[in-house]
């Protein structure tokens, strides 16, 4: 039994994290600041999943309130650190830059300092397939460039990858940084695709299909995501011993510093996504094509064989399986709050 520390702990990825860390038997607290950036209804319901557990602890506070972390990690003593709270959005991130630098640049610092201080054998936490931005060479590998992010969401992504890489390199803290691409699945965000397709197949409102509904995604099924955070918690970074200063991978380095992509490594048309998901619902409606958003990438495809060869794990959910899960799951809380 471990002692796990996870940030976002009624976030999307983060509440399911919890569940599977508690039903393998560890002991977990979370933090969760349960901000009204979406409905505070569907993180309390997430949270009521878990709160009541005999080892669940839970903490309401900011992770950018420094004070608060600091005695959060005087009163427990964790064995890994999950850093998965965040202000999430790419859009609301081109109105709103502060708030993100505030929770996702600060906020992390925090966390990192305390990792430092409380000498924590291993901080994993959650960066973006954003991070890649201008970079259309796909399938995305953690080898390759990801200087020129299109979004401020995704400039705090990679600060927290090089905010990472000085902890480890200053004071030989373990550090992995996981790479997420387009998470779906029940319990996912009222902002996100999967929910704002559904809601407009229900209501016979037509879907808005940006970049024309050219784009491609590397979905990735929510189970399949925590499975390769488990995976990853307890094998801590390591210095890479080839690691060449003269001819550098971006993924390691001479310092406890690890960077991995968790993705399906299968791209689907946006096209498709709609089509199963109509299915699922039974009904169908219109599109109405637009142009690229702004702080959005064309394409994502993960490279994912660096955590297959550290992790023997590849994600492997199918689109319609994901999305058959997601439609049971949406019209059994939905309809039981009467909102569709």
């Amino acid at each position: 039994m471990k002692s796990i520390l996870v940030t976002g702990s009624a976030g999307f990825i983060g509440s399911a994290l919890s569940l599977k860390l508690l039903d393998q038997g560890h002991d977990v607290v979370g933090i969760d600041n349960m901000c009204d950036y979406y409905d505070i209804d569907l993180k309390k319901a997430r949270l009521n999943r878990h709160i009541n557990h005999v080892n669940y602890k839970h903490y309401e506070i900011d992770i950018e309130n420094q004070s608060s972390i600091k005695n959060v990690f005087k009163e427990n003593n964790f064995d890994a650190v999950i850093n998965l709270a965040a202000q999430a959005g790419v859009r609301y991130s081109i109105k709103n830059p502060h708030k993100y630098v505030e929770t996702n640049v600060l906020g992390f610092l925090n966390i990192l300092d305390e990792c430092k201080n409380m000498k924590i054998k291993h901080l994993v936490y959650a960066s973006s397939s954003s991070v890649y931005g201008l970079n259309k060479n796909t399938p995305f590998s953690t080898n390759k460039m990801t200087n020129h992010p299109v979004s401020v969401y995704a400039a705090t992504k990679k600060s927290n990858e090089l905010l990472a890489h000085s902890y480890s390199h200053l004071y030989d803290l373990p550090t992995t940084g996981l790479r997420f691409f387009t998470v779906y699945g029940p319990w996912d965000r009222p902002d996100m695709a999967l929910q704002l397709f559904a809601n407009s197949i229900i209501n016979n409102k037509p879907i808005k299909l940006f970049n024309y509904g050219k784009h491609k995604r590397d979905f990735t099924y929510i189970d399949d995501i925590v499975e390769g955070i488990s995976k990853v918690i307890f094998k801590p970074a390591e210095i890479n011993n080839d690691w060449d200063p003269i001819d550098p991978v971006a993924s390691s380095s001479s310092a406890p510093y690890r960077i991995y992509n968790i993705g399906n490594n299968a791209m689907v048309e946006l096209e498709k996504y709609v089509s199963i998901l109509e299915k699922e619902l039974g009904k169908k409606t219109k599109r109405e094509l637009l142009p690229m958003q702004s702080g959005d990438v064309e394409d994502t495809l993960a490279d994912v064989n660096e955590l297959i060869d550290d992790f023997d794990y590849c994600p492997n959910t199918s689109i319609e399986y994901g999305i058959k899960e997601f439609v049971s799951w949406y019209k059994s809380y939905y309809l039981n709050k009467d909102l569709i």
